[in-house]
């Protein structure tokens, strides 16, 4: 068997294979047509994140049956193309997660003590003890928002600093907060309390620019903020502004939206207050190391038909494999992701209710899709039908499976209710003809809605003029509305208003929703 490796990786990972007998053909730093004439030979495929591995690409290698991407990202593999042709794709989630948090901690470290600008200083022959005043941890209060692996081992290592964590994370069961050494808290009470914010979570949607104006406003005068996570999760812009107010009192920065950095970040990135380093935080020998010998591992099981450890795309091959499954499952997916946007506070258990004979045989993939729809949004490794229990077993959640034979108004329903606390919310889902899923019910309300793109949930009282109130603000802001539900219990009571818009709303625009006469409980979520 052929294997190729068309990105650095360490030698640890050319000994294995020649082990296993498997032969590594190194082909670094070729163009996207040397990789089609290459591709048809190769059984198995080692890459980082130098090599796109595209659809064609995939379609031209009639031999290959394995990816393995040595880091946590996937992203430039074609998902689809590899699960179309059968093809796994495994990665290595767990090798750099102590490089990534050391580095944080670095970060947090040079920050509060300005190590970078003291050692340039003396460097360039000046003594300025003075100007280099730092503050200490001891005593301080950090949050740590998204408590996945790196954020709880920083978490950890910072309490050895003295430190009290504050933690939050939307999928989080207190016992997990508190193993690491951290309060969970709302976020609101992570921007109040902070004098050292720390990023951990994955860049989507609801991330992005997570740390913007608005959220800078609720925190304390002089906040440190670092991000070795994500770049896009801070808003450069306002972060730049906080530290020319002095609003922010320093910034360490490992990641940017754009890499390498525009010249329109210079200001940011020269500021004496910030601490930048260029994507170094999982770049150490080890981890290096690691992360080659699990994918290659990994890459082996597979060649040799044994089940594999990190499977990325597996829940891909299964949903291929019973066609009549797949509706199904992207629906439960859609629930879980809507329901955990919706829930009160974070998520501490999921229970998955299936309904009818139609979908009845698909109970535990369902649940297991639900899951991995609950996840995803807050993991920062890919989630899917494989890895979703465990992922859900590592941060205490609670999840079970429920058959209702008996379809009570859908030949096939899928139900999804989280635990928040003590406060539970139940979002309900059907299949309409050739695999069209619709969201149908929240809680104790009735309506019909496509789960797409970004959605707009609020109660209202049940009296002309509300509905179009709100459809006349957003019509004001330039929000086109893509689709509209209602549901009510009793005329003249409560309501439920569902939109779908075509873009996200900004925060001011949901601020003007909801100040609305009549309307309250508004909350937007992607789908």
């Amino acid at each position: 068997m052929r294997c190729l490796i068309t990105d650095d990786l360490s030698p640890a990972c050319l000994a294995l294979l020649r082990d296993a007998g498997v032969e590594p053909a190194i082909h670094v730093g070729v163009s996207p047509d040397e990789l089609k004439r290459l591709a048809p030979d190769a059984d198995a495929w080692l890459i980082r994140s130098g090599t796109r591995v595209t659809s064609d690409l995939i379609d031209s290698a009639a031999r290959l049956r394995v990816i393995g991407r040595a880091g946590v990202g996937v992203d430039n593999v074609d998902l689809d193309a590899a699960t179309r042709r059968g093809v796994l794709v495994v990665n290595a989630p767990d090798g750099n997660t102590v490089s990534t948090a050391e580095h944080t901690c670095a970060l947090l470290l040079s920050l509060a003590r300005q190590v970078p600008r003291a050692a340039s200083s003396i460097a360039d022959g000046r003594w300025d003890r003075k100007q280099f005043t730092g503050v200490e941890l001891d005593g301080k209060t950090l949050g740590v928002v998204g408590l996945g692996k790196v954020g709880r081992a920083v978490a950890e290592r910072m309490r050895g600093f003295g430190m009290r964590v504050l933690a939050y994370d939307p999928v989080l069961a207190p016992e997990v907060a508190e193993r690491a050494g951290a309060e969970p808290v709302p976020l609101e009470r992570i921007w109040a309390e902070s004098d050292f914010l720390t990023f951990h979570t994955p860049l989507n949607d609801a991330t992005r620019g997570l740390l913007s104006r608005d959220t800078l406003a609720q925190c304390r005068d002089g906040v440190m903020v670092v991000n070795a996570a994500r770049g896009g999760i801070v808003d450069e812009a306002a972060l730049l502004e906080g530290l020319e107010s002095g609003k922010v009192g320093g910034a360490a920065l490992d990641v940017f939206s754009e890499e390498p950095p525009p010249a329109a970040l210079r200001s940011l990135l020269a500021h004496p207050r910030v601490v930048a380093t260029p994507h170094i935080a999982a770049s150490t020998d080890e981890a290096q190391e690691k992360v080659a010998i699990q994918v290659t591992e990994d890459v082996l099981r597979a060649l040799a038909g044994e089940p594999v450890r990190n499977p990325v795309n597996g829940a891909g091959l299964r949903r291929a494999a019973d066609p009549e499954a797949a509706p199904y499952l992207a629906l439960a997916e859609k629930l879980g992701r809507v329901a955990a946007q919706l829930a009160p506070g974070p998520v501490t258990g999921v229970t998955v209710a299936v309904e009818g004979p139609s979908v009845q045989p698909y109970a535990e993939a369902v649940m297991l899709a639900a899951l991995a729809g609950v996840l995803q949004p807050s993991s920062d490794v890919p989630v899917n039908l494989v890895n979703a229990a465990v992922l859900a077993r590592e941060r205490g959640l609670r999840f079970e499976e429920r058959i209702r034979p008996e379809p009570e108004d859908f030949a096939g329903a899928v139900e999804v209710t989280v635990e928040a606390g003590d406060a539970t919310l139940t979002l309900r889902g059907a299949v309409f003809g050739r695999g069209d899923g619709r969201l149908v019910g929240l809680d104790r309300f009735r309506f019909e809605v496509r789960p797409e793109g970004h959605l707009l949930f609020y109660n209202n009282e049940d009296r002309p003029g509300v509905v179009a109130a709100v459809g006349a603000l957003l019509a004001a802001a330039g929000v086109n509305i893509a689709g509209m539900a209602l549901g009510r219990e009793a005329r003249g009571g409560t309501a439920l208003t569902v939109l779908t818009t075509d873009e996200p709303l900004e925060a001011r625009v949901l601020a003007a929703v909801a100040a609305v006469a009549g309307v309250h409980d508004v909350r937007a979520v992607t789908a």
